[in-house]
């Protein structure tokens, strides 16, 4: 197991190299100047946009559904877990990092719901299929990209890893993971409970408990409930969770922040320092670079927000409107809400209470715990609480968000065979099943990969598509 690890440890850092990273980051500026600043200039109307849904157009789901969709698969673990986890290995100024990426991606993002209505499919019946599948193949091919007017390979590329990544890594072992984690944080942190053991005897012998495997089997079960019942049935969860999940966090977070108003200022600083001189702030990390800062902030917020990834546009392309601007504007506020804000509010109260300082030795969700159970003005256990029932929500939509993904990821690749599709239905269930046993490490690496993955072919297309990009812009906007 020690020497998969260290493989996985090595192929994530070939594939979430500096290239991968300029790329994205590049990818996002450029289109922030395309777009002439569109997450500054129109943000305002963004958030307009996002709760009032239109009366015409094709889609299954409102644009608001549509954006829960998205919100349900990006707000998760990677909120938690993710944040902690990066401030943990790269210091606080990781989080620097991380929103610097945020702010480049909502232009990304903006990008990625624009093309997704432009270039989607929608049947007789009214079912849709859209995504970076269908933008790179008919944008692309369409504009002969590289005079090539065959780009069916890269969409196909695409999909087939939109697909392991929802089934392998982000959508199901890195959420039932953090789920189970958290419970058992909070009904059995000594582990009294203890069931067996895996890996026993070796460096990563974990102890498996009551708690974790009904955790685990429960949300199974609920998870099987609703995506049994396709994309409406998981917006309509997503209408109802979403919303209410982020306000508990958020004004968790905002009283994390007026309790401990004296040490945002400190807190700010190590933010800084330690984005450019991490050993200033983080000099108790070994082997702290700001490559490592720079590498850990911008993989985790892209694990995130998903920002440059080409899931949401998968969402969006189901939005009932007519106007692709409106919903790359609408699809754009997923990552103001996911990464400027939550995952903010995330960083503050782990930097604030210490919680990432190495002496602790405290990982993955434990790290954000402890800051809810040391700086909330509630009891320890009140704090635990607050952020495992956050978490189990954050978490189980993301589940249902993803399978979403994976799910038109495959209809694309078999050319719409429903039989396929539901087939796979219950691979997923079975992946998010088997979850709980995985090793915290080797579920992040996974994931890390996969994500990395996917974006290579959808940057490819956002930057070959950002003349058309731009031109929608121009004419929605024009004398405005």
């Amino acid at each position: 197991m020690e020497a998969f690890t260290q493989w996985l440890k090595a192929v994530d850092d070939a594939v979430w190299g500096v290239p991968l990273i300029v790329l994205i980051i590049s990818c996002g500026v450029w289109l922030t100047m395309r777009t002439r600043f569109v997450q500054v200039r129109h943000l305002g109307k963004a958030l307009r946009f996002m709760v009032k849904n239109e009366d015409e157009g094709h889609g299954e789901v409102t644009s608001f559904g549509a954006l829960c969709t998205a919100l349900s698969a990006t707000i998760g673990t990677g909120n938690i877990v993710g944040v902690a986890s990066a401030i943990c290995a790269g210091g606080p100024g990781a989080l620097f990092w991380m929103e610097v990426a945020a702010f480049f991606g909502m232009a990304t993002k903006y990008a990625e719901g624009l093309l997704a209505i432009k270039y989607r499919s929608v049947a007789e019946d009214g079912h849709v299929l859209g995504g970076p599948f269908y933008y790179i193949e008919r944008g692309m091919g369409e504009r002969r990209c590289l005079g090539i007017s065959n780009w069916k390979w890269l969409a196909r590329l695409f999909a087939v890893f939109g697909t392991l990544a929802g089934l392998l890594g982000i959508g199901t072992i890195t959420q039932i993971n953090g789920i189970t984690t958290a419970a058992q944080n909070f009904f059995d942190p000594n582990k009294n409970g203890l069931l067996f053991v895996l890996a026993k005897g070796t460096a990563n012998e974990t102890g498996i408990t009551y708690t974790t495997v009904i955790a685990g089997l429960l949300v199974t079960l609920c998870a099987a409930l609703v995506i049994i019942g396709g994309i409406k049935r998981i917006a309509k969860v997503s209408e109802v969770i979403v919303p209410f999940m982020a306000v508990l966090y958020v004004l968790c977070g905002l009283l994390i922040l007026i309790c401990n108003v004296d040490a945002i200022p400190g807190a700010f600083y190590q933010i800084v320092v330690g984005a450019f001189a991490p050993k200033a702030v983080a000099g108790g990390i070994v082997g702290v670079t700001v490559k490592t800062a720079i590498q850990l902030g911008v993989a985790r917020g892209v694990f995130s927000n998903e920002a440059g990834l080409g899931s949401a546009p998968i969402a969006a392309a189901a939005a009932r409107t007519k106007d692709p601007v409106r919903q790359g504007l609408v699809t754009m506020t997923g990552t103001f809400i996911d990464t400027i804000i939550v995952c903010t509010m995330t960083g503050l109260s782990i930097v604030i209470s210490g919680a990432w300082q190495p002496e602790l030795g405290l990982e993955g969700a434990e790290v954000t715990m402890y800051a809810f159970q040391n700086c909330l003005p509630f009891p320890a256990q009140v704090g635990s609480f607050l952020l495992m029932i956050c978490l189990v929500f954050f978490a189980f939509t993301t589940i249902l968000g993803w399978d979403y993904y994976s799910e038109r990821c495959i209809e694309y690749l078999t050319n719409g065979k429903m039989s396929v599709v539901k087939a796979f239905r219950w691979l997923y269930i079975t992946a998010v099943f088997v979850g709980p046993y995985l090793t915290v490490k080797a579920v992040w690496t996974i994931a890390d990969i996969f994500n990395a993955l996917m974006a290579v072919p959808n940057i490819i297309a956002l930057l070959a598509l950002s003349g058309v990009i731009a031109h929608e812009t121009r004419g929605r906007f024009a004398g405005r």
